[in-house]
């Protein structure tokens, strides 16, 4: 059956709460109205929510792997909102991925639901799964691959972005793996739209302290110190009590914000950002504490401190929405390698980190105007 001209075929890497908010989103935005508030972009380059179809899910948690899309979603350890009450079968049965770090060490009293149960890895190495998940997406003949694959899961990361250059997909990196620079250079000698990397929120943490940030430079008043801590307890966050797996993470987070600053008045120490800890009865609830001490006129010193509560996954989700949609339109107009214009908008690590006002503009210009083939 030949595909509609206008439906964007999206493969889903990890069907954890961000897959499940953005699952939601497609059904809460079908036949989208002005009653229905929090979405983005309603309409973007011709494209809405309902075009986004979902044509192959991977995951490695056994409660998932053999559902319907529709099904898997809800299962744990998933947590985040159910605003849909009802999903119909999306025809999508989530397929086994290939577990390579995608699953960092927990403490051993953390309990199932709350926790991964992996597979054992169906097949016997990289190869023969590159090969499998290759011809699935070639079969199921998806133009949008998207990774939602956990916090540390940098060589997964690679691994299925690899997999999208040779099934011939756009890629969409919704994690903090850093790989615009590297792997965006190779999708651009492919010919292929790459997007990312570490999706904003809509109204989170990064882009609350980025508007600060650039409020106080705007305004000629110097920021001397500041931090940003975060609790959750969604599976991110239990995946970031592994000090390890967080460096990637607070580096993206980090230079999000330093790009807003003027640096020559800060402290050598003056700047902490980044996940602080596990609270698991938050669920998919994000709690975000933010200070910044400031000089102003007189060198009179000023603070400020903000304490913002958010459900993590629906806040990055309508973000997802405009990325897929990015990287379709990408497609349709020849567009090869980081997506700049979207990218500075839409993920807090872009190739080029712009004054979100800026980048807001070039975005925007993005959507409505067409670019000439073979231009990012």
């Amino acid at each position: 059956m030949a595909d509609s001209a206008e439906e964007i075929r999206v493969a889903l890497i990890g069907v954890g709460n961000c897959a499940s908010a953005l699952v939601q989103g497609r059904a809460f935005y079908a036949g989208v109205g002005v009653s229905k508030p929090g979405l983005q972009t309603v309409c973007l380059a011709g494209y809405l929510p309902e075009d986004i179809v979902f044509a192959a899910a991977y995951d490695v948690d056994a409660r998932k792997v053999g559902l319907d899309l529709s099904e898997a979603i809800f299962a744990p350890p998933n947590c985040t909102t159910r605003f849909v009450e009802s999903l119909s079968s999306s025809r999508c049965v989530v397929r086994p991925g290939f577990e390579i770090d995608g699953i960092g060490p927990v403490p051993a009293r953390t309990p199932e639901h709350k926790r991964f149960l992996p597979i054992e890895n169906v097949y016997t190495g990289l190869e023969e799964a590159r090969r499998a998940i290759v011809a699935e997406l070639k079969g199921a003949r998806v133009q949008v691959v998207v990774n939602f694959l956990p916090v540390g899961s940098n060589r997964s990361a690679r691994f299925y972005a690899e997999c999208a250059l040779e099934a011939g997909c756009a890629f969409a990196n919704a994690m903090p793996a850093l790989m615009a620079r590297d792997m965006g250079e190779r999708f651009r000698q492919a010919g292929l739209p790459y997007l990312g990397d570490d999706v904003k929120s809509q109204v989170g943490a990064t882009i609350l302290h980025r508007a600060l940030a650039s409020l106080f430079r705007d305004r000629g008043i110097p920021i001397k110190r500041t931090y940003q801590l975060n609790v959750g307890g969604n599976t991110d966050f239990l995946n970031m009590k592994d000090e390890a797996r967080l460096e990637s993470k607070r580096r993206s987070k980090t230079e999000a914000v330093l790009s807003q600053l003027d640096a020559s008045h800060m402290d050598p120490d003056g700047v902490y950002i980044g996940p602080s800890d596990y609270v698991s009865w938050l669920n998919d609830r994000k709690i975000c504490f933010l200070r910044v001490e400031a000089e102003q006129f007189g060198g009179v010193p000023m603070e400020i401190e903000i304490r913002l509560s958010v459900e993590d996954s629906p806040n990055s989700a309508g973000v997802m929405m405009d990325a897929i949609r990015a990287a379709r339109v990408a497609l349709d107009r020849g567009m090869a390698g980081p997506i700049n214009d979207a990218c500075a908008y839409l993920f807090k690590s872009p190739p080029v980190q712009l004054d979100e006002q800026m980048a807001r503009q070039l975005f925007r210009r993005f959507v409505t105007e067409a670019a000439p083939p073979g231009t990012a």
